[in-house]
């Protein structure tokens, strides 16, 4: 039996005349009545968890909705959750470090509504349903299925606004892809560690630099928040006037990630003027790694909300739930 968890977004969604756009309208039923090759795919019970979109979804309800599908996966053979696809990646990244990836879990959604010619969302259901349903993604942990493409949950970012394509993985490739009705991976499943907080409590703001910063937002945050992410220029550079701001941060004990404004390569740091990632580094800052600056703040967040230090435990077996039977 796979789990389908409808949560919202502009899968969901047709165009309300009074309200001027699109919202959310569909659930469960009617979305599993728009895709006719489901019920072939594998037995299912639909789960209406919610209609939200995706920029509804804060740190509380995308805890509630781990700690469900959590539950959820004790007794089910996959889990496919339909999403808002402004924050899928944040919601991917969350699931992928806190759960246990034995049981897999694709998140999917559509970039049009079903009034639209060309509508993705039967397509990206089915295919994620295929994914979960597959002997190969058992142990893979949280993906994203989308436009026929698989992506690690841990690496998956929204790159293209409003087009079909819309995911990628910025530091490397697909992890596979769907072909008709076969599931196709590129390598084994890796081994990943897993982070479990009782909870998303913690404050991390995420603050970018801009020519001539002198640290005022940074200043301005510190007294509200657990820690700080700065998306910098290039490989992790900033200017000299932010850094006694950053210096408080750090004195204060908060943690300092820094990540790239660009969507492609990480922070690396190698220059050692002031500003300079090496200087930065030197002061305490850390490097986001391999993440875009959204993932880095979920990576902070969750790590601030376990007690641990930033990409703690990311390689290994991992202390979460076991969703498996």
């Amino acid at each position: 039996m796979i789990h389908l968890v409808f949560t919202g977004g502009t899968i969901s969604m047709l165009r309300d005349e009074t309200a001027g756009g699109n919202v959310p309208t569909h659930g469960g039923e009617a979305l599993v009545g728009f895709a006719p090759e489901l019920p072939a795919v594998a037995p299912f019970q639909i789960d209406d968890w919610g209609r939200y979109p995706a920029c509804h979804m804060g740190q509380q309800k995308l805890w509630e909705l781990r700690n469900h599908l959590a539950e959820v996966a004790r007794d089910s053979q996959g889990i496919v959750v339909t999403h808002g696809t402004d924050t899928i990646e944040e919601t991917a990244y969350l699931l992928a470090r806190t759960l246990h990836p034995e049981v897999p879990i694709a998140i999917t959604g559509a970039m049009l509504t079903s009034a639209e010619k060309g509508w993705d969302g039967p397509r990206n259901l089915t295919d994620s349903a295929r994914v979960v349903a597959s002997a190969a993604s058992r142990g893979r942990g949280t993906m994203v299925v989308f436009g026929g493409q698989i992506f690690s949950g841990l690496e998956v970012a929204k790159v293209k606004a409003t087009a079909l394509d819309a995911f990628a993985n910025p530091h490397g490739t697909a992890i596979g892809r769907v072909v008709g009705d076969r599931v196709e991976f590129a390598e084994p499943p890796s081994h990943r560690g897993a982070v479990t907080p009782t909870g998303l409590t913690a404050r991390v703001a995420m603050i970018p630099m801009v020519i001539g910063d002198e640290g005022q937002l940074l200043d301005l945050a510190r007294p509200t928040h657990d820690g700080v992410v700065i998306v910098a220029f290039g490989s992790g550079n900033l200017p000299p006037g932010a850094v006694p701001a950053i210096r408080r941060w750090i004195a204060d004990g908060k943690p300092v990630v820094l990540a790239s404004r660009c969507l492609y390569g990480e922070v690396t740091p190698v220059y050692a003027f002031p500003g300079g990632g090496a200087t930065l580094v030197r002061d305490g800052v850390i490097p986001a790694g391999p993440r875009t600056p959204s993932q880095a703040r979920m990576e902070l967040t969750i790590c601030l909300s376990a007690g641990v230090r930033y990409g703690e435990g990311e390689r290994g077996t991992g202390n979460g739930e076991r969703g498996a039977r």
